[in-house]
């Protein structure tokens, strides 16, 4: 077993005994600073599939990250209300419905995002997905249908078969086994000629181009797949707080996403998953002590920028392989 892989192991042990541990000492907030973990880093695998596999530095992966959390939030109220949505379909609040519609609806807002984007390189990639999120934004801010920028309330958290979802121990136990899954569809991706195209097409993509593999359609692909992960991270992250805001949409949410893999390690099988960890309990931490614990996060940023170019999984593992 490499050194990586121990890493690895340690930190989805860890994820889970907090909440295990907590609910032993009667400390039911700790469940959901968990399960807040376990959904951030979710929806940072979904961006890593992006942004580390295939170099895309995407300032607009909010806008699927908030469009699953609308999608949630309006078929919840829909459900609800008894209210139809189209077709007499009054949405649902079972929530592996609610997944699947934040997965193809997120993936197909993403396909014609990316086909216009892609067309695009560095900088101005960056700037065009950033120009899309806060389209988006702007939209939601406008809708006054769905809370306008109010946001919408989700009244009673969605319901998932043979669990109690308002139980914080249940909720978080649902949100671990996703982001287990989605970490199995990183690696399997990671590994497979898909994976190595879509590597090889951030390293040279006139070579790939020549072996006959078309660099477009393989960072097209990559692309809806990563933003439906974020977007079933975005519906998780509704039902956690009971309410869809404008913010999951806004850049800053794009940030935040970003440094959650940087935090951890870039293309890092559980680089999200450390990241996250340790942006919350920054957050937690520093932020019982000052306002400005933003700071101190930045000093960290600007440690691992300079000092540890493979996050704190590549500090950890040294030269390891990734895991």
């Amino acid at each position: 077993m490499s050194r990586e892989t121990l890493i690895n192991t340690v930190l989805a042990v860890a994820l889970l005994a907090l909440p295990l541990a907590a609910v032993s000492a009667g400390e039911p907030f700790y469940v959901t600073l968990a399960t807040r973990m376990a959904i951030l880093a979710l929806g940072a695998v979904g961006l890593n599939l992006a942004l580390g596999l295939g170099g895309l530095i995407s300032f607009g992966h909010a806008a699927f990250f908030g469009i699953g959390g609308y999608v949630a939030g309006i078929f919840a109220s829909h459900a609800f209300n008894q209210q139809p949505m189209f077709f007499g379909f009054s949405g649902s609040d079972q929530m592996p419905v609610i997944w699947l519609a934040a997965l193809v609806i997120s993936a197909l807002i993403a396909l014609p995002i990316g086909a216009i984007s892609l067309r695009t390189s560095g900088v101005y990639f960056i700037m065009i997905t950033l120009a899309f999120a806060q389209m988006i934004y702007y939209f939601a801010v406008s809708w006054p249908a769905y809370g306008g920028e109010d946001g919408l309330s989700i009244l009673t958290r969605n319901a998932f078969p043979g669990v109690n979802t308002a139980s914080p121990l249940g909720f978080f136990l649902i949100c671990y086994a996703l982001l287990m899954a989605a970490l199995c569809v990183f690696w399997l991706v990671r590994n497979s000629r898909f994976g190595a195209a879509l590597q090889a097409a951030r390293q040279n993509e006139v070579r790939l181009a020549s072996v006959g593999i078309e660099p477009f359609r393989i960072r097209l692909a990559a692309f809806a797949m990563s933003a439906a992960i974020t977007g079933l991270a975005g519906a998780l992250f509704a039902d956690l707080n009971r309410f869809a805001s404008p913010s999951m949409l806004s850049w800053h949410m794009s940030g935040e996403l970003i440094v959650l893999i940087i935090l951890g390690g870039t293309a890092r099988l559980f680089g999200p998953v450390a990241g996250a960890v340790l942006f919350v309990l920054i957050e937690f931490v520093l932020g019982g002590w000052t306002e400005r614990w933003q700071f101190f996060l930045g000093l960290m940023l600007l440690g691992v920028v300079l000092f540890a170019r493979g996050g704190l999984i590549g500090l950890l593992a040294g030269k390891a392989r990734h895991g």
